[in-house]
């Protein structure tokens, strides 16, 4: 059978049965490294935007062609917040279950699936026929118009979990969210009557504050002010058509998508102690063919940067991601190791913990020091502090052009000796941080000497210098690619946590914060996980991320930097938080597809 025979043969309507069957085999075709044969279809156009009845909305889309016609389908990430199709767990790669006006004693239609390149798309050819919308391509957008609805009331319900707020609509429409930490800007493609704009006037409930209706001709917008922290629910059932917007600290629907071969997306919300905490995760099988994972920054020319990871990661052109290791936001440096392809464009610092990797799926999880030394040509020897790194102590630091094209000085009165060829070609000193950038050479490094000027006679023009550099432990040599952050959370199944063997303050191991981690379990998978904070606002301790990770299995486990850093990003979208509430970061982990 020809590849787009096949495709139209999984486009018909078939029955529930032989949809899983179907599923099933393509599925194991996929997990053996066989594609499958809908997604070699070719691309007829793509692009960036929709334009949803006349509004300009950013959306991953693609066209394509198959025996049955020209097929549409958009990002699912974008589906939520463009249209607002809630994605459901799904088993298969072939297929993605959703929830949109479903009737409630009804199974969840689904959409069929297409992954090209970082991109899953939804197919909603067959649905938006049926509910009645045109689409058209038009220059580099796709324009979609869907029939007005009429909003026929909107009400307030007072159920003990929270608040819920019920749109009544006479037929099924897409809406559009637009979340910050204390307002939900709901847009509906519906026109409403004067009379229903007043009916939540002075609404308010116990997780929000009010509610406001308002007419924008064939659209409506409703706004509500929530509390601080609290994401709502929104969702939509038919028979009759009503979009249901739950307002509750436990909004989060349990989900579990095979999203691609090798790679889950999983949300869950786990008990910890008399709480429990939310909890967002990537879970990818490291070894199946076709997936890997790298370090990625915002700028591999040079490490001074810092960029939203969903910036940093649509530039790597990466599947997916998570938030990495920690920095200097004002200098927007490195604070610990990122080594890429076996090159370290920053060096670990105070024995904290990483993570080290190679391709073929072999992880080590380590507290780690890059141990270097200088012998010169008189036999003294020298230790290097540190490597291409934005931490600043005393002694000698070594900065190569992985670092970037130039050196600019990072503290008062620093004297810099360029190498080249092993050898000392100068001495010069910089007196003020800051100072006009130095040129790093190709064939050698900078060595920048910091309150410890006193050696520099032995580093005098035309030494010869052999360079010694191995890590501790040395089984981190072998591995092309690593990554600190710290504290280690966990280490053969135990918490291992120890802040202060890191270098990490008091203070810092006290905190509660957002937490990011990356972990191992024993059947070798590789997790990403974020967390916010439990159910009674209150964040989380690094002991309690442990534990989260122990209850998913892991055995093995790296805190990242949290906060505002902690990032959750796949297909295009960052999945754990408000995109516009991310913060910049140095650097991350990117998941790669081919």
């Amino acid at each position: 059978m020809s590849a787009k025979r096949y495709s139209t043969v999984l486009k018909r309507r078939v029955s529930a049965q032989q949809v899983r069957l179907i599923g099933s085999i393509v599925s194991a075709l996929l997990l053996l490294g066989i594609s499958s044969p809908s997604q070699a279809l070719a691309t007829v156009r793509q692009g960036t935007q929709i334009s949803l009845n006349g509004q300009t909305l950013s959306a991953p889309w693609s066209q394509w062609q198959d025996d049955a016609g020209l097929r549409i389908g958009i990002s699912d990430r974008a589906l939520t917040p463009t249209v607002g199709i809630q994605l459901l767990t799904a088993n298969t790669v072939t297929q993605q279950p959703i929830q949109w006006f479903t009737p409630p004693q009804l199974q969840p239609s689904a959409l069929f699936t297409r992954l090209i390149s970082s991109q899953r798309y939804l197919d909603i050819t067959d649905m938006a026929a049926q509910s009645g919308w045109q689409m058209k391509v038009a220059d580099s957008a796709l324009q979609i118009t869907s029939p007005v609805a009429n909003m026929l009331a909107i009400r307030q319900g007072h159920p003990a979990w929270g608040d819920r707020i019920v749109i009544e609509l006479d037929r099924s429409t897409p809406w559009q969210t637009d979340s910050t930490n204390q307002e939900v800007i709901l847009t509906l493609n519906a026109q409403v009557m004067p009379n229903i704009l007043q009916q939540m006037k002075n609404a308010s409930g116990k997780y929000f504050q009010s509610v406001s209706v308002e007419s924008l001709g064939n659209q409506t917008r409703v706004r509500l002010r929530i509390a601080n922290g609290i994401q709502p629910r929104i969702w939509s059932l038919a028979k009759p058509d009503r979009i249901i917007v739950d307002i509750r600290p436990d909004s989060l629907i349990e989900r579990n998508v095979l999203w691609a071969p090798g790679l889950r997306s999983r949300q869950q919300t786990l008990a910890i102690g008399t709480n429990r905490v939310p909890v967002t995760w990537l879970e990818l099988d490291p070894r199946h063919p076709g997936l890997s994972l790298k370090p990625i920054v915002p700028n591999l020319s040079s490490m001074m940067g810092i960029a939203p990871l969903a910036q940093t990661a649509q530039q790597a052109q990466v599947t997916a991601a998570i938030n990495g290791g920690f920095f200097n936001r004002i200098r927007q440096l490195p604070l610990g190791a990122v080594r890429v392809d076996g090159r370290w464009l920053s060096g670990p610092i105070l024995n904290r913990g990483a993570i080290a990797w190679d391709g073929s799926g072999n992880f080590a999880f380590k507290r780690l020091t890059l141990q270097e030394t200088l012998t010169t040509s008189t036999g003294q020897r020298l230790a290097i502090t540190h490597l291409n790194s934005g931490y600043i102590q005393a002694g000698i630091a070594r900065y190569t052009a992985d670092w970037g094209a130039t050196y600019t000085s990072l503290s008062d009165n620093e004297l810099i000796i360029s190498v080249q060829n092993n050898g000392v070609v100068s001495q010069q000193p910089l007196a003020k941080a800051g100072s006009a950038g130095v040129s790093i050479p190709s064939n050698g490094y900078l060595l920048v000497l910091r309150s410890n000027q006193s050696i520099a006679s032995a580093l005098a023009p035309g030494t010869l210098l052999q360079l010694d550099s191995s890590t501790d432990p040395q089984e981190i040599n072998r591995y092309p690619y690593v990554l600190g952050a710290g504290p280690l959370l966990i280490q053969n199944s135990q918490i291992v946590l120890n802040s202060k063997i890191e270098g990490f303050s008091n203070a810092f191991a006290a905190e509660t914060a957002p937490r990011s981690a990356i972990a191992q379990t024993n059947a070798g998978q590789i997790l990403l996980v974020t967390a916010y904070e439990k159910l009674n606002g209150s964040a989380l301790t690094l002991t309690e991320m442990a534990q989260i990770l122990q209850q998913l299995g892991a055995i093995n486990a790296l805190n990242l930097d949290g906060g505002s850093s902690t990032t959750l990003y796949l297909g295009g979208q960052v999945i754990d938080r408000p995109p516009n509430s991310a913060a910049r970061v140095h650097n991350g982990i990117g998941i790669f597809l081919r």
